[in-house]
C-alpha cells in the first residue's frame, strides 16, 4: 500500500502559483478558427518540471475549477460551463491526462530530455485524441474534419513549446532548488 504523502505549505503555495500563472496565460490566445491557440500547455510542460506529476495535474485542476465558476481564466477570457462544455471544452478536460502522462515521464526520467520530450508529446498526444473527440460531437463535425481544425494547425506550435519546456523547464527547477523553494 503507497503511503499517502501530505502537501506542506510550500508545496501548496507552488501548486498555488502554477495555477495563478495558467490563470494569467491561459486567457491569452489567438483565435484561428473554433479552437485557438493559448499557452496554457506551455504552462503545464513548465508545471510538470517544477511540481512534478501529481502537483502539477492538482495545479491545472484548480485552474480548471476555477474556469469553471466562471471566472475569465480560459483562451479569449471566458469562463463557465458553457466554454467547458462548448466544441472546446474536451482540450481542457484532456489536459489533465497531459499534465499526469507527461508527468510520468519527467518524473521518472529528468535527466533524459529525449524521454520527456517523448512524454510531452504522448500527454500531447492524449489531448489531441479526447479534445477532437469531443469538438466533433460538439460541433457536428467527422473525426477527420475536426483533426484538421482542431490538431493539425497547432503541431509546429506544440512541439515549439516542448522544446522551450525542454530547455527551460529544467533551468527553473534548478533554480527553485538552488533558491530553496523546492
Amino acid at each position: 500500500m503507497e503511503k499517502i504523502k501530505k502537501i506542506n505549505t510550500r508545496e501548496l503555495t507552488l501548486i498555488g502559483v502554477i495555477a495563478a500563472v495558467t490563470c494569467i496565460l491561459g486567457p491569452l490566445s489567438l483565435p484561428i478558427g473554433i479552437v485557438p491557440i493559448s499557452l496554457t500547455n506551455l504552462v503545464i510542460y513548465f508545471a510538470v518540471y517544477v511540481l512534478g506529476r501529481k502537483r502539477a495535474t492538482l495545479s491545472y485542476i484548480v485552474y480548471l475549477f476555477i474556469g469553471l465558476i466562471g471566472l475569465p481564466v480560459f483562451s479569449g477570457f471566458s469562463g463557465g460551463f458553457t466554454k467547458l462544455f462548448g466544441p472546446t471544452g474536451g482540450y481542457l478536460i484532456g489536459f489533465i491526462f497531459m499534465a499526469f502522462i507527461s508527468g510520468i515521464f519527467i518524473d521518472k526520467f529528468s535527466s533524459k530530455i529525449y524521454m520527456c520530450f517523448l512524454g510531452m508529446i504522448l500527454g500531447t498526444i492524449a489531448t489531441y485524441i479526447f479534445g477532437t473527440a469531443w469538438l466533433a460531437y460538439q460541433a457536428n463535425l467527422t473525426f477527420n474534419a475536426s483533426l484538421t481544425v482542431g490538431v493539425l494547425p497547432f503541431i509546429p506550435g506544440d512541439i515549439a513549446k516542448m522544446v522551450i519546456a525542454s530547455l527551460i523547464g529544467p533551468q527553473i527547477k534548478k533554480r527553485l532548488i538552488s533558491s530553496g523553494l523546492y
